[in-house]
């Protein structure tokens, strides 16, 4: 369970993951070393499982966003492994869930263009037999954030 504090120290980190760790605790209202520790434990936790560079996807020329919803013809253990470990290989894919309702799976795949995507296209279909694939292309993102809504949190 987190409490105010920890809240505090993992928004910050969410926001800036750059800051140091003086600066963290003076937005958590708690000494350097406490909150140097604070963080060390998350990580041991596994609270927080990395600290990464968000980059913008147009200015790397990766600016389409493909949402692949992918229907299975079976549901045997060794299909599941084989389309798990062979999704695992696509560098495109970034997001990979498992779903409930009409679409098994749902796949959040990023390329420079449609010729891309077309060729990742091909190379997923030839990895594992599919019953239905069926691709959305995303026109315009209008929110994207990798920081969880801790205030939802249960807490103090």
């Amino acid at each position: 369970m987190l409490d105010k504090t920890d809240r505090k120290i993992l928004q910050a980190l969410q926001k800036d993951a750059s800051l140091s760790d003086a600066k963290i605790a003076e937005i958590a209202g708690i000494s350097t070393s406490e909150c140097s520790e604070k963080i060390t434990a998350f990580e041991k936790d596994g609270v927080i499982v990395g600290r990464v560079a968000l980059l913008d996807p147009a200015k790397v020329d990766i600016g389409v966003t493909v949402f692949v919803a992918v229907t299975t013809p079976e549901h045997s253990q060794q299909w599941l492994d084989q389309f798990h470990d062979s999704v695992r290989e696509f560098p495109e894919v970034v997001e990979f869930y498992r779903m409930s309702g009409q679409v098994d799976y749902l796949l959040r795949v990023v390329v420079p263009d449609i010729e891309a995507y077309d060729a990742f296209y091909k190379k997923l279909i030839a990895s594992v037999d599919l019953k239905d694939i069926s691709s959305t292309f995303a026109m315009e993102q209008i929110k994207f954030t990798t920081a969880l809504p801790l205030e939802l949190a249960d807490g103090e």
